[in-house]
């Protein structure tokens, strides 16, 4: 057990060939050897797990092996070579950036440059996560990166070089690393389980691979796990248990119940995926990638876009036969909206239920779509009529002229003539036609038009009527009825203060509009605020267009401060507070109080 080494470091390569997914960096740095163009400074950079340091470790041996192979790949057997594959080289020095980014680690650095190489031809410092460096340490590196000694080789790797400053990248030959594509992954992980003895499905790797999202340390670390689950013997059910990967049998049952219209299917398959404790927002995000791979086995351009083993690609294939682009891009369109709008809704699984529902009914709706449009009823309620006949069967019913119908029994001879003439025949068909009934439509027709233009004379007619009612109504309609309206809603109001503002206004008639003329901005106010009162007025005059309008006018201000308030005496405070309160009676009675003094 403690012997024991995990597969991402037991298989790390070790030479350029060897390197996965990355032939463009290995082969621009075996040119670089051979033509020896080799910079003094590189920055590798990319997503994690896709061989920076793998490639910085390999140039760095390469650069010191003693028998370089012929085609500039480190032979491994050299003592240069063995002593840094057993840590023990003093020329290659690896350095991390995480936990070494202060001034004093680079200063230290840079004391280590200045001694040259033991053994060997190149002193290589390799900088991991680079990026982690403080702005300081950046600036002090600065001078040593740009004009390093002739042996001073720096290789730098980061996964974001967005945060290096531009100073650092104008100096080094950047190399960007790509991630592992997935057919890359599963052949390096059959390799392994070649050389491992271990049994494993296709699909099993290919799930593996994708698990992974292009990096090749998270595969292997994933397939250490897989082995340690399932022994010598990988198969697909182990993998996605222990991965809790939703099969992908359950989205072709799925789209199978889409297709046949069958929301009860489609429900149940949907009810044993959560009780088999996978989340609603996980089926989703599966079903719209299973939906986005039909699309691309829809044509055979983008038919390398599916990212699936031989065996689900051949099942992707037939469905995307039975799916129509119409159908997918609608489906895919209503999952795109689940996901987006899932974290938001309260009820989760109904949520997802009713986009089922809907990608359930898509055929439906394109057939009603589709259907044109409903004839009207006249066509839809035809009554048979004994003097009206459809001309196919008047073409059945009339013999042809020129021609005797047949007789019914063999004895009788055909009383018409054997033959006509051409011409004759000509002016027979004439007449026929002239006095065959017309057909069905021509009728049904002009009825329409005919029920249309009642229809439309009498909405004029109606119109003009309204028109004339609200004419009468303007004629019929007086001040003075619109002031008793008025007054009989103000005595209507309870409260006493708008009571009063609505007593001290000024009222005008033009047309069907009231114009309220109002002394202060609060009384129109106010007056805006009770919504009842235009519709009470309309109501109370039976004029249903009446519109009120309230104006502010100053003089009437002025008016108002000329009058000199009233001033109560004590019984009409008295009389103003029971009117207010009621309750005040009852206390003045309790404690015996006399208001009147």
């Amino acid at each position: 057990m403690s012997n024991f080494v995990v597969s991402a470091r037991k298989y790390r390569p070790q030479r350029f060939d060897e390197v996965v997914g990355q032939q463009h960096v290995s082969l621009t740095l075996k040119n670089a050897l051979q033509s020896d163009h080799l910079a003094h400074a590189f920055l590798f950079c990319g997503p994690r797990g896709v061989g920076k340091t793998t490639c910085a470790r390999i140039l760095a041996k390469t650069l010191n092996c003693q028998n370089p192979t012929a085609d500039f790949e480190p032979c491994n057997t050299c003592d240069n070579c063995v002593s840094f594959s057993q840590n023990a080289s003093f020329n290659i020095t690896e350095l991390d950036a995480a936990s070494n980014n202060s001034v004093e680690h680079i200063r230290a650095l840079i004391e280590q440059v200045r001694f040259q190489p033991q053994q060997g031809k190149y002193k290589v410092f390799i900088i991991d996560e680079v990026h982690m460096l403080s702005q300081a340490a950046f600036n002090a590196f600065l001078k040593t990166l740009e004009e390093p000694p002739s042996y001073a080789i720096f290789i730098l790797a980061t996964t974001e070089k967005h945060k290096i400053i531009p100073t650092i990248l104008s100096r080094c030959q950047i190399f960007d690393f790509k991630r592992i594509q997935t057919p890359d992954m599963v052949a390096h992980l059959a390799d392994i389980c070649e050389q491992e003895g271990i049994k494993a499905d296709a699909d099993a790797l290919h799930i593996v691979a994708q698990k992974a999202d292009g990096a090749l340390r998270d595969a292997l670390s994933i397939f250490d796990r897989i082995v340690s689950f399932s022994g010598k013997q990988i198969s697909y059910e182990d993998v996605i248990t222990n991965l809790n990967v939703l099969d992908y049998d359950y989205y072709f049952r799925v789209v199978d119940a889409l297709l046949a219209e069958d929301i009860q299917q489609t429900l149940v398959i949907f009810d044993d995926i959560q009780r088999k404790g996978f989340d609603g927002d996980l089926f989703v995000t599966g079903l719209a990638e299973h939906l986005r791979n039909i699309l691309v086995c829809k044509d055979e351009q983008t038919l390398s876009l599916l990212d699936a083993s031989d065996s689900l690609r051949d099942r992707y294939q037939q469905q995307a036969r039975l799916s129509g682009s119409d159908f997918i891009l609608t489906t895919l369109n209503l999952a795109n909206d689940c996901d987006l709008n899932y974290k938001l809704a309260r009820n989760k699984r109904l949520h997802v239920e009713m986009t089922l529902i809907k990608m359930a009914s898509i055929g439906r709706a394109f057939r009603i779509a589709d259907q044109p449009l409903a004839a009207p009823a006249t066509q839809e309620k035809k009554t048979p009529d004994a003097n009206v006949s459809s001309p196919v069967a008047n073409a059945a019913d009339v013999p042809s002229v020129g021609i005797a119908p047949p007789s019914t029994s063999p004895g009788n001879t055909p009383q018409a003539p054997a033959a006509t003439t051409t011409n004759q025949q000509a002016n027979s068909s004439t007449e026929l036609n002239k006095k065959a009934p017309p057909t069905t439509s021509i009728p049904i027709k002009e009825q329409a038009n005919t029920m249309a233009k009642a229809n439309l004379s009498s909405m004029l007619a109606q119109l003009k009527e309204e028109d004339k009612i609200k004419v009468e109504t303007v004629d019929k309609l007086q001040l003075n009825e619109v002031q008793k309206a008025w007054d009989k809603y103000v005595a209507s109001v309870e409260r006493d203060s708008l009571r009063f503002q609505l007593q001290g206004v000024e009222l005008s008639l033009e047309h069907m509009t009231i114009t309220a003329k109002v002394s202060s901005i609060l009384i129109e106010s106010a007056i805006r605020e009770e919504h009842d009162l235009t519709e009470t007025l309309r109501q109370e005059l039976k004029a249903p267009d009446l519109m009120l309008k309230v104006e502010v006018d100053a003089s009437m201000r002025k008016e108002e401060v000329k009058v000199k308030p009233k001033t109560l005496n004590a019984r009409e405070k008295y009389q103003m507070m029971v009117e207010q309160n009621p309750a005040v009676k009852e206390l003045v009675k309790r404690f015996g109080l006399r208001p009147d003094e």
